[in-house]
């Protein structure tokens, strides 16, 4: 059986481990970067970026300044025996994420005050790491007899560069991926934090989309790219925008791109986020 108190404990891990820790997808997407780009100065960025990852991952200490803001993934499996209600899995994710983001620590970044208040930041910041609120908990049924919780760190500056909106794709599929592509090329140059991983979901409603670029993260794999995915990233590499804007073959490590449902009309949506040089974060700890 499950406890509450596992579920609070993994979902403290899974922060700690995603905000601190390369995966080994990630890790190899950088040797492979390192042993293609031959300019110096980029070279010399990429190799400290694994440097870098590699301290973090050994101190268990943030990969980045902007720690970012937590996204929580629940799956459940179908035989898994929790002790506890939703109400209690539910809370006791809050409660872990709090956790984690004190044992981090993560960048005090949750605002006081309520409604316009908080907009406009009138009252300043929480010092308390945990005080930052959680994306909502998305909860999954899954086969089996485990329980996953998985964390997703968002950072600020994937987030100004992203854009959600709908394109009329005239049965034309790579309307969509040449869109997708287009604002790719538009922010990258903007973002700062190259080599790039663009997140791409394609949906019925902005709600949808956002939620497949969201899977798109959760699930992508740096060693297991479409053609689709491979497209997106040898387009953005012909920029010559390279790590930190330095030029150099290495603009995007890698894409990850998430298809949903469609309807029978002449519109998708599409969201597009350009995630950064130490994404996507995440950790997945499994329960059972």
């Amino acid at each position: 059986m499950i406890s509450i108190d596992d579920i609070r404990r993994a979902a403290c891990e899974a922060i700690v481990e995603g905000s601190s820790t390369f995966r080994p997808d990630q890790i190899r997407a950088y040797e492979r970067a390192i042993e293609m780009e031959t300019d110096k100065k980029s070279k010399w960025v990429l190799e400290k970026t694994l440097e870098n990852s590699q301290i973090s991952g050994s101190n268990k200490v943030a990969l980045c300044d902007d720690t970012g803001i937590p996204h929580p993934f629940i799956e459940i499996g179908k035989k898994a025996v929790i002790d506890g209600s939703m109400y209690d899995i539910l809370r006791s994710m809050e409660l872990g994420v709090a956790d984690g983001l004190r044992k981090l620590p993560a960048r005090p970044m949750a605002v006081k005050g309520e409604g316009l208040e908080r907009l406009a930041q009138k009252h300043g910041l929480y010092e308390d790491p945990g005080m930052l609120l959680p994306a909502p908990t998305s909860v999954r049924l899954i086969e089996g007899d485990e329980v996953k919780i998985t964390v997703l760190m968002q950072g600020g500056g994937p987030e100004i560069r992203s854009k959600t909106y709908h394109v009329f794709h005239k049965h034309e599929e790579m309307r969509l991926i040449d869109t997708a592509l287009e604002w790719s090329l538009e922010m990258v140059g903007k973002l700062g934090c190259t080599p790039c991983v663009p997140a791409i979901g394609i949906g019925r409603t902005h709600y949808e989309a956002t939620s497949m670029m969201l899977d798109a993260l959760l699930y992508g794999n740096f060693d297991v790219q479409s053609d689709l995915e491979r497209y997106i990233t040898d387009k953005l590499n012909e920029s010559g925008v390279g790590p930190l804007g330095l030029g150099g073959r290495t603009t995007a490590l890698g894409s990850f791109i998430k298809i949903g449902e469609a309807r029978g009309s002449g519109i998708r949506v599409l969201t597009v986020r350009l995630s950064c040089s130490v994404e996507p974060r995440k950790a997945t700890i499994i329960l059972k």
